[in-house]
């Protein structure tokens, strides 16, 4: 079987069908060839054969190999390495009996790592989080070693336990130090080669200082040794974790452990009397735990960066985007400060960004609309709702535009307020269409007053004079032909009805244009005219009023009679109820004009949206002098109109013609 996966590997290698990489040949060739010259190299530096090596980097090695070829190619990888760990073992004098005892130990370990970390990382494993590192420790410091060992251990001593130690440990380290050291250079090697010269100067002395600084704590004289001296480390190995990251760390760690483990073995430095060393438990609980705290803290500084990276790029993606948006963008902080505008806005305001920043965009604000704009910014802020709010905003070329702002507030992904975002859009254009349509319905409404008061006039002072004057010619000739049968009843009849066609005139006259309203005002206006349509369709209108001002503004009267008007022609005809309740109040705010009914109700949404143009006419009319129209009605429970007019409205002082 060995020969056949011999023979496929060479058929896949001269066909060039191993993915067409000469990196895997290349690979394959520097494993199997490590698997015998480290340990080769390793037994030349050991002067004593009773010397226990405290770090076994073969199968570190190893497995570094595996993970960076095809899974395909390990039957013939993995074989080969273990005949070279067997060469060299024999070379160095170990006994047949523990390397048969190795084998079977080192193949769980190799395959147990190998395929553990192939499973949790795509790709060559980079440990550059926490996460990521404690996937690689389970497998490769923890699961392995125990595993290997656990076949290992009694080939190394006679007591089990003591060579299980060793063996675990010695495997531990190799994994903490070669393997990370390995696959950085492997994954992260040609980024930091191209990085600028100042960089790789940076980790060069980085390197040369740490070499020197190992070398003198490692190799000092007996009688000078301290234990202080292992504190100046410290600083090389934070240097090397928080500017160069996992690289930087296991290549340090690998030239601490490479000077420790040589002191040690010749008998210098703080573990010389560990001589010869049998037992070199201190030694590797020293690296172990002086090595885990530097690795974590490497992975928590690249976290930190890949973090920043991502923020960096997301702000950068924002920028982009929010300067090739067709709007203005802003966002401001939990300070209420603006922290950012995009480049729409600065080319619309033509001002510098520092000068938009904090409160200064508040500055090209309209005088008239800067204190609605702040107080309806501070009143977000407070409740922490979106806003939506009209400002005119002074241009780049000293023109004030229409804006509409709409913000929304951000959050953290704690939950936390983080301010606001949002977007300006100028809607000059529309707003002047806006009002052009008002003036356009105003005008309507205008010429249909002023055609109401035409009317009005012609049937006054024309129609009903004219009524007058048949009337007396009718008794003129009642009087003249007394004696003529039936004369009597007929010119009383038709006297009767002309005097009936007069007041219908009459009281068409005072709903087309009540000359109460002008000459009296509102309240006399209102009441007449609740009294004559009562006297007309014969129900009761109940009329209440108080506090209402002498002199109302003419077009606030004509408007709150016209909607008298309408709302109570609607109750009468339509409410099917007998009574009916007009109410007029005035107060420091404005006027309410209020008529309800308890009669069937109606679905006012339905009727506003249908056909028919009263209510459209009553919230058009009170739309023209910055009143509101509000309609209570349901089915069956009667209905409320109320109209709401304020004080001081200045939006439209031309009067209405009534």
């Amino acid at each position: 079987m060995l020969e056949a996966g011999i023979t496929n590997f060479r058929s896949r290698i001269f066909n060039g069908e191993m993915y067409g990489s000469r990196s895997t040949l290349l690979v394959v060739c520097v494993t199997i060839a490590s698997s015998y010259l480290v340990p080769t190299l390793v037994g030349m530096l050991v002067s004593n054969p009773k010397t226990v090596w405290p770090l076994w980097p073969g199968c570190a090695i190893l497995v570094t190999g595996l993970l960076l070829v095809p899974v395909n190619v390990w039957p013939v990888v993995i074989p080969a390495s273990f005949v070279g760990f067997a060469v060299a073992d024999l070379q160095a004098g170990v006994p047949l009996s523990s390397i048969a005892r190795f084998v079977p130990g080192n193949t769980v370990e190799v395959l147990v790592s190998a395929i553990g970390l192939r499973y949790c990382f795509a790709g060559v494993p980079r440990l550059n989080s926490v996460r990521a590192l404690l996937k690689y420790s389970f497998f490769a410091i923890i699961l392995a070693p125990s595993a290997g060992a656990f076949f290992s251990a009694s080939g190394i001593a006679r007591d089990y336990w003591m060579g299980w130690k060793i063996v675990f440990l010695s495997e531990v380290l190799a994994f903490l130090t070669v393997t990370p050291a390995l696959l950085s250079w492997v994954s992260e090697g040609g980024v930091f080669m191209r990085r600028s010269r100042a960089h790789q100067f940076e980790g060069g002395m980085l390197i040369a200082g740490l070499v020197l600084v190992s070398y003198i704590v490692f190799t000092v004289p007996e009688d000078s040794r301290t234990p202080a001296l292992f504190y100046t480390l410290v600083p090389f190995l934070l240097w090397s974790a928080l500017r160069f990251g996992s690289l930087g760390v296991s290549t340090s760690l690998c030239v601490v452990t490479s000077l420790s483990i040589w002191g040690a073995v010749y008998g210098r430095g703080p573990f010389s009397r560990l001589v010869p060393l049998t037992d070199p438990l201190p030694l590797q609980m020293f690296l172990i735990f002086a090595s885990i705290p530097f690795m974590v803290l490497a992975a928590l500084a690249e976290e930190h960066e890949q973090a920043a990276h991502v923020v960096r790029e997301s702000e950068e993606r924002f920028r982009l985007v929010a300067n090739t948006a067709p709007v203005m963008i802003w966002t401001a902080g939990t300070d209420r400060l603006c922290s950012y505008v995009n480049q729409p806005w600065l080319d619309f305001t033509g001002r510098p960004l520092e000068a938009e920043l904090g409160n200064g965009w508040a500055e090209g604000v309209h005088n008239e609309d800067l204190k609605h704009c702040l107080e309806t910014y501070s009143l977000a802020f407070d409740q922490r709702q979106s806003f939506a709010m009209e400002y005119r905003l002074r241009r780049n070329d000293g023109e004030y535009r229409w804006i509409l702002d709409t913000g929304v507030p951000r959050f953290n992904s704690n939950g936390s307020f983080a301010g606001y975002i949002g977007s300006c859009l100028d809607f000059t254009e529309r707003k002047l269409a806006e009002d052009a349509v008002a003036s356009v319905g105003r005008r309507l409404i205008e010429a249909h007053e002023e055609e109401r008061t035409w009317i009005a006039r012609e049937l006054h002072d024309d129609i009903v004079q004219r009524v007058a004057l048949v009337t007396i010619e009718l008794e003129r000739c009642n009087s003249q032909n007394a004696d003529a049968t039936g004369m009597d009843d007929r010119i009383r009849q038709a006297r009767q009805h002309l005097c009936d066609l007069g007041g219908e005139i009459q009281a068409l006259s005072h709903r087309l244009h009540s000359s109460k309203l002008e000459y009296l005002g509102l309240v006399t206006a209102a009441k007449s005219y609740c009294r004559e349509l009562s006297d007309q369709r014969k129900v009761r209108i109940e009329f209440k009023h108080s506090e209402i001002p002498a002199a109302v503004p003419k077009e606030i009267s004509l408007c709150l009679f016209r909607v008298l008007q309408a709302a109570l022609q609607n109750a009468v005809r339509h409410s099917g109820a007998q009574d009916f309740t007009v109410e007029l109040y005035g107060n420091q705010e404005g006027i309410r004009l209020i008529v309800s009914d308890s009669g069937i109700g109606f679905d006012w949404r339905h009727a506003i949206n249908g056909r028919g143009i009263g209510l459209i006419s009553m919230r058009e009319r009170l739309r023209l002098v910055n009143g509101e129209l509000s309609i209570q009605s349901e089915p069956g429970r009667g209905t409320t109109v109320l109209a709401r007019v304020p004080r001081g409205n200045e939006r439209h002082p031309k009067a209405v013609a009534g």
